[in-house]
């Protein structure tokens, strides 16, 4: 479980960092997607704007026609018929005819050949009428835009639907797209391009597809492109933009595999650390604040890393107890204290050691096992080790955690309640957990300044450890005041900076050593003068 946990942020910042390779389509689909609807929207309104424009200017031209003309088909008329023709590029023929069709007078003076392709058509704020209609040989569709003259005449303007040819047109628009005019009642009058994949289009194809109207003029203009032939255009820009992707996930993953080997929560190298010895043992002395004798030390842990860099615990604990590895972790710190306190124990009898368990070690009854398999028959006694357990994290099981805790005893070690008075824990919970030693958290510790008599919240953990019958350790004393203050409490063991940072091996055993040596030749004048007496 330990090597799953340890390599998950790994993996996780490795998906991170190649994200945006992956969304490299995504992104450049949701883009072609924008942009070419703005460019097939921008050609639809085009078109339907020059047919709008060019019946507009047909209604218009018409209009001029009759205003100069009193009456149809005499000279004048042809002639203003002609000069209008000449000045319009829109205009192609003007027919004067009844409403059987009867031709009587044309622009140029024979037979104008057409056939309607629609019916007659009003125009939405105009007098005119429209019909679109076969004109002549012309390719292109016409638009016949009439006005009635009288009862019985028509006067009739003929313009071409668009003012380019159907080739021209399809030469402009990119390949497999479709355009198509058609009428407001959806008869088709101009188709360019291939409509049937587009009409008869299934769910799992695309279309980017647009419709513009011309004006107030019953005809509709739409065009649409597969997305697929729209995509395929932007190929130099896949490649720039899987590039780019590509430098900046290999970068990210860079800046990851630095950052995580380097910070605070050290994912790669922490298990190594362990398999290689590199989580140290420190020994923090306990002193005696009546005697000055040393009666014990809390091992802590540091990181020494083949660098020379020491990390503090308080940088990777917590991502130790999350993933499982503070199990291996206290296991490899306990063979060290074995071989580091071995000779220093049996010279020190009443020496105690106490090492740190995490609340996943009383979800476990093995570290009884793992006591024993390390310590016994060891120069260390089980009965020099004492066990704590931080009050910050409840035991999950208390079936586990008391059967844990009754195996301890068992061996004849002690268990220690670490900052006490710093977690959620009431007095009768702490009653249950059968602890021999109360820790006061250097927090309470904090209160006592020079000249306090009185720190009540200090003095009530104290008074609840007497309650429960447990010896009292004072952690973080740093001033001859905090240190005078607890002694006056009846607190009689103590260990901070006042006393000794947490010491390296070489250093803790030179201390003690120093320190047993000094009060051995006390403790036998007390003994003799005990004797005499």
């Amino acid at each position: 479980m330990k090597s799953r946990y340890s390599h998950f942020f790994v993996l996780l910042g490795a998906i991170l960092a190649f994200m945006p390779i992956f969304a490299v389509d995504y992104a450049l689909n949701a883009y072609v997607r924008v942009r070419e609807k703005v460019v097939i929207q921008q050609s639809v309104d085009a078109i339907s704007s020059q047919i709008e424009i060019g019946v507009s200017d047909a209604i218009l031209t018409l209009r001029r026609i009759l205003a100069d003309s009193p009456s149809l088909c005499t000279s004048t008329f042809v002639a203003n018929v002609q000069r209008e023709i000449e000045s319009s590029i829109n205009v192609r023929q003007v027919l004067v005819e009844n409403a059987d069709g009867v031709q009587y007078c044309d622009a140029f003076g024979r037979n104008v050949a057409y056939s309607p392709m629609s019916q007659n058509l009003p125009i939405v704020g105009f007098t005119e009428t429209l019909t679109v209609v076969k004109l002549g040989e012309m390719d292109m569709p016409a638009l016949k835009i009439t006005q009635a003259f009288g009862e019985t005449r028509r006067v009739s303007v003929f313009m071409p639907l668009l003012g380019q040819s159907e080739r021209a047109l399809a030469g402009s628009l990119p390949s497999s797209s479709m355009v198509r005019v058609v009428l407001a009642n959806g008869a088709s009058l101009l188709t360019i391009g291939d409509s049937t994949s587009f009409d008869n289009r299934g769910s799992s194809t695309e279309f980017l597809a647009a419709v513009s109207f011309a004006g107030e003029m019953p005809i509709k203009v739409e065009s649409a492109v597969p997305f697929a032939m729209a995509r395929a255009g932007y190929g130099d820009l896949d490649t720039a933009f899987t590039i780019v992707a590509s430098l900046f996930g290999g970068g990210f993953l860079i800046f990851l595999l630095n950052f995580v080997r380097r910070s605070r929560v050290p994912a790669f190298d922490l298990e190594r650390a362990i398999s290689r010895g590199e989580i140290k043992p420190y020994y923090q002395p306990v002193i005696n604040l009546r005697t000055g004798e040393l009666t014990g030390c809390e091992v802590l842990c540091r990181w020494e890393k083949r660098n020379g860099q020491v990390v503090s615990p308080g940088a990777f604990i917590d991502y130790a107890e999350v993933t499982g590895l503070a199990i291996p972790m206290t296991l490899s710190l306990m063979q060290q204290v074995k071989y580091d306190l071995g000779d220093l124990c049996q010279m020190m009898p009443d020496l105690k050691i106490s090492i740190n368990l995490f609340e996943g070690h009383f979800r476990d009854a093995s570290i009884i096992d793992d006591v024993t398999a390390i310590f016994g028959g060891s120069k260390i006694n089980l009965r020099q080790l004492v066990f704590e357990i931080t009050e910050r994290h409840p035991l999950g099981n208390s079936a586990v955690a008391t059967s844990v805790i009754a195996g301890l005893h068992a061996l004849g070690c002690r268990l220690a309640l670490d900052d006490a008075g710093t977690g959620h824990s009431n007095l009768a919970y702490i009653g249950t957990l059968g602890v021999d030693i109360i820790k006061i958290d250097r927090i309470f510790i904090d209160m006592v300044k020079p000249g306090t008599t009185q720190v009540p919240v200090l003095d009530g953990l104290i008074t609840m450890a007497r309650e429960l019958d447990c010896e009292i350790v004072a952690e973080g004393v740093e001033t001859e005041e905090q240190a005078l203050y607890l002694r006056s409490r009846g607190v009689i063991q103590a260990q901070g900076f006042i006393f000794a940072p947490a010491l390296k091996v070489a250093a803790f055993r030179e201390l003690a050593t120093a320190l047993h040596a000094t009060q051995t030749p006390r403790r036998r004048i007390e003994q003799v003068v005990t004797g005499a007496a």
